[in-house]
């Protein structure tokens, strides 16, 4: 990755217009798509997609590498849980990254929809993610959706935005949550000082996460949360803002690794949608993969 640091000068106009001008080789839509990512910066803030420059502000952007072409397709076993001629809804394992990107090149969901689908998968998500609605980390197990074609992305899509797509996780997080529920709702933006971890700030996007308990254990809380919303390692930041990291989360956790389970212990349990073409409510749910059973057979043998 690279970071610049520029300044502009007199009325100059939108942010993403400006970049593009600047930034030899990037395009108005790539820039504004940095902007959305949360990889540029005015004055040190999170700037809107429609942010304009009157002169003296300090804008850093930060380049990510350049990514492949195009996504290939590879034939890589799915758990598919449900699917018609308009969606598909895969049980992800945990280690299997969404879409290719620098480092990940191939040998991810993407690949493998490509292969399972073939050309019906919709085209707005670009070459790099076609179909793909929503993400979930590499190492977070469970639900994710996939449109195969534009109209029902661009209706999944507003269900996103409106909240209506109902998201729901299971987790174990480190020490005892005093309630037995509550909300989060606190901004999430890009690290300062790492670029590649969230983390809670004032001039982030908003951020809502609600939870329960579902059970407690010496040490421990398993926890059911609700995504209101679906920033970039929503959970994990929002759980370890709160005092109560999630188990095996060494990126915003303890930084040693929990014997027996790879990554977070962070399973995505429950998905709720309208479906696109027929209007009805489809809800669907998968069970906890055999590491996460173990560690709650481990903490409840303690009890």
């Amino acid at each position: 990755m690279k970071t610049l640091t520029l300044r502009a000068e007199g009325d100059s106009g939108r942010l993403d217009a400006w970049l593009s001008a600047q930034v030899e080789g990037l395009t108005r839509s790539a820039a504004a798509r940095l902007v959305e990512e949360e990889h540029v910066t005015v004055d040190g803030k999170y700037p809107p997609k429609s942010c304009r420059l009157y002169g003296g502000e300090t804008v850093t952007v930060t380049l990510p590498d350049p990514e492949p072409t195009e996504a290939q397709p590879e034939d890589i076993p799915l758990d598919v849980v449900y699917e018609d001629a308009d969606v598909i809804v895969v049980n992800k394992p945990k280690g299997l990254v969404v879409h290719p990107a620098p480092g990940h090149p191939d040998g991810t969901l993407v690949n493998a929809l490509l292969h399972h689908c073939g050309d019906s998968l919709s085209g707005i998500g670009g070459q790099l993610r076609p179909g793909i609605v929503h993400r979930i980390d590499r190492d977070t197990s469970g639900l994710i959706i996939a449109a195969k074609n534009d109209e029902a992305h661009q209706k999944l899509a507003a269900q996103l935005t409106d909240h209506s797509l109902a998201r729901t996780y299971e987790c174990v997080v480190v020490g005892n949550l005093k309630e037995d529920s509550g909300t989060v709702d606190a901004p999430i933006a890009r690290s300062q000082s790492d670029r590649k971890k969230m983390a809670v700030a004032s001039g982030g996007r908003r951020a809502v996460t609600h939870w329960e308990v579902l059970e407690r254990y010496p040490g421990f809380t398993y926890v059911r949360c609700r995504l209101e919303t679906g920033r970039t390692h929503q959970i994990r930041v929002h759980m370890a803002y709160l005092g109560h990291p999630i188990l095996g989360d060494t990126v915003y956790g303890a930084k040693k690794a929990v014997p027996g389970l790879t990554g977070q212990c962070l399973h995505a349990a429950g998905l709720r949608f309208r479906h696109p073409r027929t209007g009805e409510t489809v809800e669907l749910s998968c069970p906890l993969p055999e590491e996460f059973i173990r560690q709650l057979e481990k903490l409840r043998a303690k009890q």
